[in-house]
């Protein structure tokens, strides 16, 4: 039963994506994540800061998990058809298929058109990069490395903890991925009261990240790309980017469409210096994230049919 759901959860996604009408888990967590912060974050101490950071992402993660056990517990007692719908909403809010797809075609639209303004506005709701002075190659590349960073974050990695522990899994990973986002970065501000929320995501996307760069691979085989060079990219270039698991998508993505990813970029006024990944085989061409889109979303397609039939098996 729950391998349909975990189906139904999937297509739901694909079909509704992100409403802003419908409550969803991660504002909820957001806003808790917001409130903790005021709360505990104070001082200068960076052992304090350390210890603080890592009580609220175990507050969050715990809560979270919690919560959504609760929920479907409560459910599963009124019928079991509730639990069943319970099921598949917790875990279709874990899921970012229709969502990804969505933002990343708006972008290239806006390219299409010649509006770059309006381009660059919209890649800054999906990357934490600035955006403001990118130029029409600069912003189809982010929109790729975002594309296949996501692939993993919104898609494989949700699939894969919803396989392994269903929604209550899911959306503690979905906590831990939303803590990343807001308190993992390694400026003055969030370098130690962020580092536990950033050391857990990288623990559990370790595997995920991996699944992903080998779907990419494979999904590249199947739509007609150089599979062999997503691989070889991957392979060679993987560990280059900051983050010990985003490399590995990112690498299989650009093999597989033969351009190259990385380089400097400015995030909040600040310049970092990312190593190249991939390597130029051609010009990039404003198809290319269409071309990424359909990576992403045959490897969505492989990992939900790989997931459930390993849960049917078993």
């Amino acid at each position: 039963m729950e391998s349909l759901n975990i189906a139904l959860a999937y297509f739901l996604d694909l079909g509704l994506g992100d409403p802003r009408w419908l409550p969803h888990p991660v504002k909820i967590m957001g806003r808790l994540i917001t409130f903790l912060e005021k709360k505990l974050r104070s001082g200068q101490q960076a052992k304090i800061l350390r210890i603080r950071g890592a009580a609220l992402t175990l507050i969050v993660v715990g809560a979270s998990a919690f919560s959504a056990y609760l929920v479907l517990a409560s459910m599963r007692k009124i019928n079991p058809v509730a639990g069943s719908a319970t099921w598949v909403f917790l875990a279709y809010t874990c899921l970012a298929t229709k969502d990804l797809l969505v933002h990343a075609r708006a972008i290239s639209r806006e390219i299409k058109v010649g509006n770059i303004f309006a381009a660059q506005k919209k890649l800054s709701r999906i990357v934490g990069r600035n955006t403001e002075l990118l130029s029409e190659n600069e912003i189809i590349k982010a929109t790729v490395e975002s594309v296949a960073e996501n692939t993993n974050d919104g898609i494989i990695a949700p699939l894969f903890y919803l396989i392994l522990g269903g929604p209550v899994l899911g959306i503690a990973y979905k906590a831990t991925n939303t803590l990343d986002s807001m308190l993992g970065h390694k400026d003055e501000k969030y370098m130690h009261f962020g580092w536990f929320s950033a050391r857990l995501d990288d623990i559990a996307n370790f595997i995920p990240a991996r699944i992903s760069g080998l779907l990419i691979a494979i999904s590249s085989f199947i739509s007609g790309k150089d599979s062999k060079n997503s691989l070889k990219v991957m392979r060679k270039d993987g560990n280059k980017h900051p983050s010990p698991n985003a490399g590995f998508p990112e690498a299989a993505m650009a093999g597989a469409l033969g351009i190259k990813l990385g380089g400097p970029s400015t995030y909040e006024g600040r310049l970092c210096i990312k190593p190249y990944i991939g390597e130029d085989k051609g010009s990039l061409q404003l198809s290319l994230i269409e071309d990424a889109l359909t990576l992403a979303f045959i490897s969505s397609i492989l990992m939900l049919s790989i997931g459930v039939g390993l849960r049917w098996v078993i």
